[in-house]
Parts: structure tokens; C-alpha cells; sequence
């Protein structure tokens, strides 16, 4: 099969893939669910869904005792994780079950804190489109592909808080 012809395969394969994924992740239970399961400490930090479909996916985290510095305000790595998560959503979104089989990995974090946040943060990523390209191309090319994924938090009044630049890097497996 030509690689154009897997990479329609995939395609139809993932709409269909991304529809029964966002329904999962849209449910409140299933996603505590899933967090408990495969993420414990984002279970624990209390991240949210808030958003979720095929370009954009916008994660909340509180600020409350456990998640706080000695500052007074979101520790960095709660921050980071649901930064990083508001990317990974959409990432898993076009990895899961896919035909071929496609890796992913966090490769590089990067990180500017505006302001202290003392209340909930929403991450929004809208790198969708980025992360389809990328996956599609290392199915043409065989080769590994990265994206930089911009997650920026804000406060619930709209103010910017910090801004996360996360690098994906994503490789299609060769069909056995």
C-alpha cells in the first residue's frame, strides 16, 4: 500500500477514532476515570476538561491547598502538567487506536510565568491541525516529526498567568 493510501486509512480510521475519544473525554466519570487510572497526580491536582474536539482542547486547574507553593499561588509543575495535558488531549486524540500505530513523546518543555495564580487557570492549546500535519507526514515519511505546541493559562478574569511552549515529537511504527 503507498503511503498516501495509509495516510487515507488513517485519516477515516482517526474520525472515527477522535469521535468515540472526545465522547470518553466529555464525560465527567469516565475522564476522573481515566485520570485515576492512567494519570493519578492529575487526578489529585483536580484538571478538568473543558474543552475538547479535533483543533483546541482547554484544561482547568484549581488552586487549593495541594497544589500550592510556598508563594502562595499554583506551584510550577501543577502548571506544567496541565499545560502539557491541554496538548497531550489532542495528541492522544490522533494517536489512540490509529492504523498505523503512532508514538508519542513529550521532547522538550519550556516555560514563562506572567503572574501568580491564585485561583482556576485554563490551559487552551489550538495546535490540532499541527499535530494531525505532523503525524501524517512521519506516516509519508517514515521518520519521526515534531510540533511545538503553545498552551497559554489565564485566570478567570482573562488574565494571561504563564505560557508553556511543550515539543511533541510523534513516529508512525512500520506495519508488521
Amino acid at each position: 500500500m503507498a503511503n498516501e493510501e495509509i495516510v487515507k486509512s488513517y485519516q477515516a480510521n482517526q474520525e472515527i477514532e477522535a469521535d468515540k475519544f472526545i465522547k470518553r473525554i466529555k464525560n465527567p466519570f469516565l475522564f476522573r476515570f481515566f485520570l485515576f487510572i492512567r494519570l493519578p497526580m492529575a487526578f489529585i491536582a483536580g484538571v478538568r476538561v473543558k474543552q475538547v474536539d479535533a483543533e483546541v482542547c482547554e484544561i482547568t486547574v484549581p488552586y487549593r491547598w495541594l497544589n500550592q507553593n510556598p508563594f502562595g499561588s499554583t506551584y510550577f509543575a501543577v502548571m506544567a502538567m496541565a499545560a502539557e495535558m491541554s496538548s497531550g488531549m489532542i495528541a492522544l486524540m490522533y494517536t489512540m487506536n490509529s492504523k498505523p500505530s503512532t508514538s508519542m513523546l513529550v521532547t522538550k518543555l519550556e516555560a514563562k510565568f506572567v503572574k501568580k495564580a491564585v485561583g482556576l487557570t485554563t490551559f487552551r492549546c489550538d495546535s490540532g491541525t499541527q499535530i494531525r500535519e505532523a503525524i501524517e507526514r512521519s506516516i509519508i515519511t517514515g521518520e519521526g516529526q515534531t510540533v511545538v505546541c503553545n498552551a497559554k493559562g489565564f485566570s478567570k478574569e482573562g488574565e494571561l498567568e504563564a505560557e508553556f511552549d511543550v515539543t511533541w515529537s510523534f513516529k508512525a511504527r512500520k506495519s508488521s
